[in-house]
């Protein structure tokens, strides 16, 4: 493909010289204008985005809809704080996620602007409402890199190391996964193993969860889990928090991925799709729970922009109107049959998963089964060279997440596959 070497070039010597080296890059692709599943870099050269911003423009880049709702926002005011002079549509979302979210009781929400601040909130509010400290996370799990939400992740490289001491009363347990040897009942072990050698239920404010494993490899919480959670919390008044910042609005084939468990939660984190493009987080519950800390105890100066809620707003009507949620189903069965395709001729393939078009394929070493991210990041690799955006996870690498818009045009998404079999391919050779 015509690519704008040049450009790139230039701008990634800039960039290396002006932005700190913590902030990693995944591409030297720098975007000029996006629509829908495609980027164009500044010299013309087309993308076709499997990445969609880290699952955060699951209705697509530029939805008309969501962008004459922000422009229509933007028309009238772009920020009061809502603490100081409160605005109706912020009164609005709150209402439909109150409605949204996952749990048969009176709900109440807040924003914020972040996934790591949904997941702060989330532990204060657990913390002051059950007067307790611990809190107790999953091995492999993501859940930002503030210091409580680096302390509740689950992998140490990169977003751990060298950071001093994490936050106290932070304890992980083994997150289920069959392909690695560790069962639910594993888990459930470990935590019961957990309670009588280290840490009394009785001082546990919460446990929290992804459905779905995010940077850790996209492995999904196998069924009964989350009942097993839910009866335990119930057992020692302990809150169940639920992860969502990844897979909410309708990625996983439903609007939360825990309507495919049954279960609620006490308290949903979300953000990424919530906001089409624009930065928000939501933070719903319990309405007893969400209401104990005091005024002024949850807030911020940004939280709830008006410009991202009139987005999330619309993000939702999307959702419903376009069906995105079956169009997740579909768009993932697509992707898994090719995937399964390509096994008999590419050993490597160890496993392929994900609900909805939360997808996932796992390499590894053929016989040994030991995992090969050497294999993954030449997929990856060989996609771009190629024109397609992949985006790699796990704690071993090894993993290419498929996270393309719910909205990608059906030829476009047919396009995408034939680059990916051919790059798998060239991996493989």
């Amino acid at each position: 493909m015509t690519h704008s070497t040049i450009t790139d070039a230039a701008l990634s010597g800039r960039r290396t010289a002006a932005i700190a080296r913590g902030v990693g890059v995944t591409t030297q692709v720098y975007a000029d204008r996006a629509e829908n599943a495609e980027i164009w870099d500044k010299g013309g050269a087309r993308y076709i985005d499997f990445a969609a911003g880290i699952a955060v423009v699951n209705t697509g880049h530029r939805h008309p809809k969501v962008i004459a709702a922000v422009k229509a926002q933007l028309d009238r005011f772009t920020h009061t704080c809502h603490q100081v002079v409160p605005y109706e549509n912020y009164v609005t979302l709150a209402e439909r996620l109150n409605d949204k979210v996952p749990g048969d009781f009176p709900k109440k929400t807040l924003f914020a602007t972040t996934g790591a601040e949904a997941v702060e909130n989330a532990v204060k509010i657990a913390r002051h409402y059950t007067g307790r400290a611990a809190v107790i996370a999953f091995a492999g799990g993501f859940h930002g890199r503030t210091f409580m939400g680096m302390a509740l992740t689950g992998k140490v490289q990169p977003y751990k190391a060298g950071f001093g001491p994490m936050m106290a009363d932070v304890w992980h347990l083994p997150f289920p996964i069959a392909l690695q040897g560790v069962t639910a009942e594993d888990s459930l072990a470990a935590l019961d193993r957990l309670f009588k050698a280290d840490l009394e239920p009785t001082r546990v404010a919460a446990i929290l969860i992804e459905p779905v494993q995010g940077e850790g490899g996209f492995y999904e919480v196998p069924a009964g889990f989350m009942a097993s959670l839910r009866a335990i919390c119930d057992t020692h008044g302990i809150v169940l928090i639920v992860d969502e910042v990844q897979t909410g609005f309708a990625r996983t084939g439903k609007l939360f991925a825990m309507e495919h468990h049954g279960v609620a939660a006490d308290i949903t984190t979300m953000a990424k799709g919530l906001g089409g493009g624009l930065p928000i987080s939501a933070v719903t519950g319990r309405a007893e729970i969400m209401d104990s800390p005091n005024p002024g105890g949850l807030g911020g100066t940004y939280a709830g922009n008006p410009l991202a809620i009139a987005a999330a707003n619309a993000v939702l009507d999307v959702i419903e109107e376009e069906q995105l949620c079956d169009r997740a189903t579909r768009l993932g069965q697509r992707l898994k049959q090719r995937l399964a395709g390509m096994q008999e001729a590419v050993p490597q393939i160890a496993d392929i998963r994900g609900p909805g078009f939360m997808n996932a394929v796992e390499f590894a070493v053929p016989g040994t089964g030991a995992p090969d991210a050497g294999f993954a990041g030449r997929v990856r690799e060989e996609a771009l060279s190629r024109g397609l955006i992949l985006l790699t996870c796990g704690v071993y690498g090894n993993v290419i997440r498929f996270l393309a818009p719910l909205t990608i045009p059906d030829a476009v998404m047919g396009e995408a596959l034939e680059i990916l079999e051919a790059s798998v391919l060239a991996a493989r050779g």
